[in-house]
């Protein structure tokens, strides 16, 4: 049975699969559509998002791959529900609410995913999200509600001073994009 938690970020919700395990190995269901659906909406009755939860609809799965030491993001846009997991290793993962008319603007929830603990995270438009590999090697998995629009995304630097983000890295792996705002 899977359990949904709502967190400290309005519409943000972390999502605990359980698996099946036997002396033949482990099965889980790391999505389920009515199910999600269901607990979604209910997750989010009487919040800003309450409406959207309705009709959400995953259209695009993505994977990234990481090494440890390695932060991507912190990146998100206006129109995109993220459902973010660790399919391989272990990640820390930030989210930040970037939406200046939220009551939330400027704070963030930093959330450990691995292949061990199976947690996912719900991630509303106008929220980035970043991650550390903290293992050797990562797999990042999402699924996406809108296909991938590199005009209509907004980066924000790991390190902004403005957010005073915690990571539990001094000096990381950057791209040329996570380098600058």
């Amino acid at each position: 049975m899977t359990k949904f938690y709502k967190t400290k970020l309005e519409g943000v919700l972390l999502i605990k699969p359980e698996p099946f395990e036997d002396f033949r190995g482990e099965y889980l269901e790391t999505f389920n559509e009515k199910v999600y659906a269901k607990e979604i909406a209910d997750n989010l009755k009487g919040t800003i998002y309450q409406k959207e939860a309705l009709s959400l609809h995953f259209i695009e799965d993505d994977i990234s791959t990481g090494t440890k030491g390695v932060i991507k993001g912190i990146h998100g846009d206006s129109k995109t529900w993220k459902l973010v997991q660790c399919l391989f290793g272990k990640f820390y993962l930030v989210v930040l609410n970037y939406n200046p008319k939220s009551k939330d603007y400027g704070k963030w929830e930093a959330f450990t995913l691995s292949d061990k603990n199976r947690l996912q995270v719900l991630i509303p438009p106008m929220h980035g999200n970043g991650h550390l590999v903290l293992s050797e090697y990562d797999i990042y998995h999402y699924k996406q509600t809108e296909y991938y629009d590199p005009n209509n995304q907004i980066t924000i630097k790991w390190n902004n001073p403005k957010f005073k983000i915690w990571w539990p890295i001094k000096d990381p792996i950057l791209s040329k994009r996570d380098e600058t705002e």
